[in-house]
């Protein structure tokens, strides 16, 4: 910052006459044109893919290891023009709908029950801790005995992931609201079911919308475990016949999908938590 002219000389001036303030001009170049943050945050997989294409046609990253980004667009391309691609998509999609909605309600249940009373929470925590550092991938062969080989067990391994996470998160959310905001909400007069409205479950709320976001990811994860094991339709599906026939192409294809799907829904709990949580500001970085 440079200022245009020297500053007045004070011991001139008379106490009852004003100061008369010079404006103050920047820096020529000190302004900065403010490059958008979209494409910024586009830089790094420009450069990734631009350095993978570089690879591939100088001969370094041979076609059997990976495909190049070329070949993978026109795979993409003859996958959603033949009907493939988009029918495989609503069908997974379909499936983790299903089990983020039955491993939802299941884990808010337990939740809710173990987070507001401490007889729920003798009864249910203890049991859901230990059933959660069972690794839920290696139930796999159990749900196929249990419930086959069709869509129950996709679903069923999706829900249990869903479940662990948000129970945890909710659980924490109700636990960590402020005590002193519960003894005000009862010097107002309110009843417990008026607490828990009004107090604990919008305390509660930025906890829920953390778990979701990880139960988000935990599902798709579910969903690539679940559809490399006896699918017939799907995503996962087409990644297992990729892998016969070697189609690098096809199967990184498929691992774009999983990402931009992830993406996608990681974007919607983002704008939830915009338009739920907005009476509760935080820092958003400098």
């Amino acid at each position: 910052m440079t200022i245009d002219h020297a500053p007045p000389d004070l011991s001139t001036l008379s106490k009852n006459e004003p100061l008369a303030l010079e404006p103050v001009t920047p820096a020529a170049g000190s302004r900065r044109r403010a490059v958008p943050r979209w494409l910024r945050r586009t830089v790094g997989p420009l450069l990734l893919l631009a350095g993978w294409q570089v690879l591939s046609a100088t001969g370094v990253l041979h076609r059997d290891i990976l495909a190049s980004p070329g070949t993978i667009a026109a795979a993409a391309g003859e996958l959603i023009s033949d009907g493939t691609l988009p029918a495989a998509m609503g069908i997974s999609l379909q499936r983790v709908a299903v089990g983020l909605l039955l491993g939802g309600v299941i884990g808010i249940s337990l939740a809710l029950v173990s987070g507001l009373s401490r007889l729920g929470e003798d009864l249910v925590d203890a049991t859901v801790q230990m059933l959660r550092t069972v690794p839920w991938v290696g139930l796999i062969p159990l749900f196929i005995i249990w419930l086959g080989i069709g869509e129950a067990p996709k679903i069923a391994l999706i829900a249990l992931g869903v479940a662990f996470h948000l129970y945890l998160n909710v659980y924490a959310g109700i636990r960590g609201v402020d005590e002193q905001l519960i003894e005000a909400g009862q010097s107002l007069g309110l009843g417990r079911w008026g607490l828990v409205r009004h107090v604990v479950l919008p305390g509660a709320l930025p906890g829920a919308m953390t778990g979701l976001r990880y139960s988000l990811a935990t599902a798709w994860l579910a969903l690539v475990f679940g559809e490399s094991i006896n699918a017939d339709a799907g995503i996962g599906f087409l990644m297992n016949q990729a892998r016969e026939f070697f189609r690098t192409d096809v199967i990184v294809v498929c691992l774009v999908v999983y990402a931009f799907l992830g993406l996608l829904a990681d974007a919607v709990v983002r704008t939830l938590e915009r338009l739920l949580l907005q009476w509760r500001p935080t820092f958003q970085g400098k």
